[in-house]
């Protein structure tokens, strides 16, 4: 039985009189892929501000895992200490370090700067690091500095730095941006992949990267959930072909 990981209720916020998120109430499972979709201003952004503790809503809940822990009362890092994970759509990596250097330095080891300082390589660290690129295409690269890689590739390495941190939610944003044919295939096998323990969480405009995704597809309107289901049966939906799809192709 897949339980609810995240369940946001009743949530609302607002900036200078502009509503971004609208009484938004909605769920995640534990494990697997949720893409989120909607115009710009539909307050996708917003909602993953608020469930990292970036900004804290006017009105609602956000309740986290078995214990039903409210984040609402949390630090960014605290929030991050409870295994919730954020990729914004521009790589951050340490560019002038290696790619095994950049996943060594992300493990889920003590954070203290002394220990991070002290960190030796392990066995079992190097068991981790190699499965990890495995899993996001750069065994080849491990010794290759970060900066030397392609967009994707730093995208695929952010991604994997995220993964050493045995994340419980994943929260990616526009992760198709800028990519190749190829590279966009590569990175939803990574996400899909990634789903089948945690719980994946995809903000994306690429309907064909969607489409590749094969999930359940949630779309924000105003601050407000639209249409959710499969992305057949929401983009057949006659209001978000009005708001979204119809502007869009436009």
């Amino acid at each position: 039985m897949n339980s609810t990981l995240l369940e946001v209720s009743g949530l609302s916020v607002s900036f200078d009189g502009f509503r971004a998120i609208n009484n938004l109430s909605v769920q995640f499972p534990e494990t697997g892929m949720r893409a989120i979709i909607g115009p710009n201003g539909a307050g996708k952004t917003t909602f993953m501000d608020i469930v990292t503790g970036k900004t804290r809503p006017d009105e609602g809940h956000v309740i986290w895992g078995e214990r039903s822990i409210s984040l609402l009362g949390m630090s960014e890092s605290e929030i991050a200490m409870q295994g919730i994970g954020r990729k914004f759509q521009k790589p951050t990596v340490f560019e002038t370090q290696t790619v095994r250097q950049n996943l060594a330095m992300a493990l889920k080891n003590p954070r203290s700067p002394f220990a991070v300082l002290m960190h030796r390589r392990t066995a079992a660290n190097g068991t981790r690091i190699d499965k990890i690129a495995g899993e996001i295409g750069l065994s080849d690269s491990l010794m290759r500095v970060a900066g030397e890689l392609s967009h994707g590739q730093k995208q695929w390495l952010e991604i994997g730095m995220l993964l050493a941190q045995d994340p419980r939610l994943l929260l990616v944003d526009e992760p198709a941006a800028g990519m190749t044919v190829e590279e966009r295939e590569k990175t939803t096998d990574i996400l899909r992949e990634a789903a089948k323990t945690c719980a994946v969480v995809v903000v994306e405009h690429d309907m064909e990267f969607v489409r590749r995704l094969d999930c359940r597809v949630t779309v924000l309107h105003e601050g407000s959930v639209l249409a959710e289901g499969s992305l057949d049966h929401v983009t057949a939906d006659q209001a978000v072909i009005d708001v979204y799809l119809g502007r869009s192709n436009a």
